[in-house]
């Protein structure tokens, strides 16, 4: 049977679509017909698929038009997959900001922001209003008393005025349930409200603290858990302005929320926040981009402040909201610091025993007394990561590939013998090729080593070891000794805090060879910190660590606003994010020096470079290095300027290097969170 010819659209025919392909010299829009009976559903925005280059793809219609510039005959529409809108104007303004910010491509981001199609989802019915979707109580905003300026940022929030800080958590303050009392107060009042948090732990404890105060079906959650099916359904009813009130990490900083009144980056320091795929956009910059251009408040809020977030502050586009001295007294453990030195720690019977000086067993015995959990962190899981010389501290290496030396694990790492982590060579007549001691030391003990040694020290106290694979998240208001890692120390039941807890190692995390090394070191200290209680409880924090130094001493005065200052104002003086652009171009040897050559860099950009990849980076893909050479990376620094300056030269640069048919590997990143 024939079908009828088809006839163009009587009003714009022409439809401008994106290709969702991946590839930078075809992210531009590309004009094809739109048939009469196509054209009520071909709307901006929809999901359509067209024939390109012989092939069926998906495409996103952007915009109707009433002429075309293409000089030829143009193609029709294949067919409009859904009717749904699933790529609205503001998130296609956000969309091609940070694509501009990052070097990327749309599609690329858009994989992010919009998520599969599943047919089954769109045939749920969201024309429920969200206030019918349960009884919602009003909140306690009293939380925010306590910080200065903090009552008037809540009126500036719920007077729909633009308010944006960078939120200082003060220690023991239940950050869950102050940000979930604002949101629902948001809601409440008509306002969207989005909080992208870092990892699914932060999100299930925003839930239940949002559940105090609103029904579980007026909460949206977007977490990396949701099948493909409940992850469409629950964009979908964003989308049409049911999800009022969104939480999730951090793809959901994309979500499409209608009327967007307040939107809340958690603990932004955090890696998590980061897309491990291309462009590698940060949440922090999402939420910040999207609140740039409209008048929604916006909350940075940590712990500790990240260089980033100080910047914001230093130029007026974000203010500070810390706790008066008084308030953080009140809340705050007792910090004290003790040098980690050979001398201290042999002289002290416990500390030879226990692997702490007595001031920190001290503490630990004072709160498994009052009947409290105490908690010993350490920054390695495992048993012994590394090895050192006992005489000079010099790293073991391997003797025949160079690889670190450490014990193997099991259960007699006593008697075992040094051996390669990289080759798997024993080494059992090591001796120090800068000394020539046979005497090794471990590194940094990790915490299984660590719960061994105090559990002997502690010998009628249970021992919890909380990190690796066996993460413990929640335990009992008990006398107990809990050694975890970072990101793995489990919260005490019920609202309860740990008596005491030891900062062990504390240089492993000070000395890594890292632009954030200080920063993480503090952020890491602070959130154990704050699971301590206060002073006037008996509540102790024991830092292992030098008390001379600056990041020690701002711990101890719970300074974190200075602190990021400091961090700050030193990248500035050597010329680091984010007190520059910064962008890392890593890839085979010619395809680098290509970019370069094509790149109109902004006025005052710094190529330096190029060098080996750092130890443990790695090219995307199958890399084949007896083709293309050893992998290079290039830095370009450039001056603060508009946020996509430095970004839009080097995407023009890789167009046109596919143009000349260039397909050596190439990855670019835009101030990266790590750049060697």
């Amino acid at each position: 049977m024939a079908t009828s010819p088809r006839v163009p659209a009587a009003q714009q025919p022409v439809a401008r679509v994106l290709p969702l392909l991946g590839l930078a010299h075809l992210d531009r829009l590309f004009d094809y017909q739109v048939s009469e009976e196509q054209s009520a559903q071909a709307q901006p925005g929809v999901r359509v698929r067209i024939r390109f280059a012989g092939r069926l793809v998906d495409a996103l219609l952007i915009e109707r038009a009433e002429e075309t510039s293409h000089p030829g005959q143009l193609r029709y529409l294949e067919r409009v997959i859904s009717p749904e809108v699933v790529y609205p104007e503001p998130t296609r303004r956000l969309v091609d900001a940070l694509c501009a910010r990052y070097a990327g491509t749309r599609s690329d981001l858009i994989r992010a922001a919009v998520p599969a199609r599943h047919a089954a989802a769109e045939s749920v019915d969201t024309s429920t209003p969200w206030e019918e979707l349960g009884r919602a109580q009003e909140p306690d905003l009293s939380a925010w008393s306590a910080y200065e300026h903090g009552e008037s940022f809540v009126d500036a929030v719920l007077a729909r005025q633009r308010a944006r800080v960078a939120w200082q958590i003060a220690p023991g303050d239940d950050w869950a349930a102050a940000v979930a009392a604002l949101a629902a107060k948001v809601a409440l009042g008509g306002g969207g409200v989005l909080i992208v948090a870092p990892d699914q732990g932060d999100v299930d404890a925003l839930e239940a603290a949002l559940r105090e105060h609103v029904g579980p079906k007026q909460i949206t959650v977007l977490g990396a858990s949701l099948g493909p099916q409940a992850r469409y359904r629950r964009f979908l009813s964003i989308l049409h302005g049911q999800g009022r009130l969104v939480i999730g990490t951090r793809s959901a900083a994309f979500a499409p929320v209608a009327n967007l009144q307040l939107a809340v980056v958690l603990f932004d320091g955090d890696e998590n926040h980061v897309d491990p795929r291309a462009p590698y956009a940060h949440s922090r910059e999402v939420l910040t981009t999207r609140v740039a251009a409209t008048e929604a408040s916006l909350v940075i809020a940590g712990h500790s402040r990240t260089a980033e977030a100080q910047l914001l502050v230093e130029s007026g586009w974000a203010h500070g909201l810390v706790a008066g001295r008084e308030a953080l007294r009140a809340r705050m453990p007792r910090v004290q610091a003790v040098a980690d030195s050979d001398f201290e720690l042999e002289k002290d019977p416990l500390a030879r025993s226990a692997r702490i000086p007595a001031v920190a067993f001290r503490a630990l015995r004072e709160g498994l007394a009052a009947g409290k959990p105490v908690l010993v962190h350490t920054p390695r899981k495992g048993y012994i990561p590394t090895l050192a010389c006992r005489q000079c501290r010099t790293p073991a290496r391997c003797r025949h590939c160079n690889g670190p030396v450490g014990l193997p694990t099991g259960r007699e790492q006593e008697a075992a013998v040094p051996t390669c982590r990289w080759c798997g060579r024993p080494d059992a007549r090591y001796r120090c090729p800068q000394c020539g001691s046979a005497s090794l030391r471990a590194v940094v003990l990790g915490n299984q080593r660590t719960a061994e040694e105090l559990g002997r020290a502690f010998p009628s106290v249970r021992v919890i070891s909380s990190g690796g694979n066996q993460v413990h998240r929640e335990i009992a208001q008990a006398p107990a000794l809990v050694v975890a890692t970072p990101g793995a120390e489990p919260r005490v039941a019920q609202g309860g805090r740990y008596g005491a807890a030891v900062l062990l190692d504390t240089w492993a995390l000070l000395g890594r060879q890292d632009l954030r090394a200080t920063e993480d070191a503090l952020a890491t200290w602070t959130a154990v910190a704050t699971l301590v209680e206060p002073h006037r409880r008996g509540g102790q924090v024991v830092v292992v660590a030098d008390p001379a130094l600056a990041v020690v001493q701002q711990l101890i005065r719970w300074d974190m606003p200075g602190a990021a200052a400091r961090e700050l104002a030193q990248r500035r003086e050597v010329g680091f994010p984010p007190a520059v652009h910064m962008a890392a171009i890593d890839g085979a040897a010619a395809a680098v020096d290509s970019l370069l050559k094509e790149a109109r860099l902004p006025r005052g950009a710094e190529v330096l470079g190029p060098v080996d990849l750092p130890p443990g980076e790695h090219l995307p893909g199958e890399y084949d290095e007896r083709r293309f050479g050893p992998a290079q990376r290039v830095l370009v620094r450039a001056p603060l300027g508009p946020r996509g300056e430095l970004g839009s030269a080097l995407k023009s640069a890789m167009v046109a290097r596919i143009a000349r048919r260039e397909d050596l590997p190439l990855r670019v990143r835009v101030d990266p969170v790590r750049i060697g």
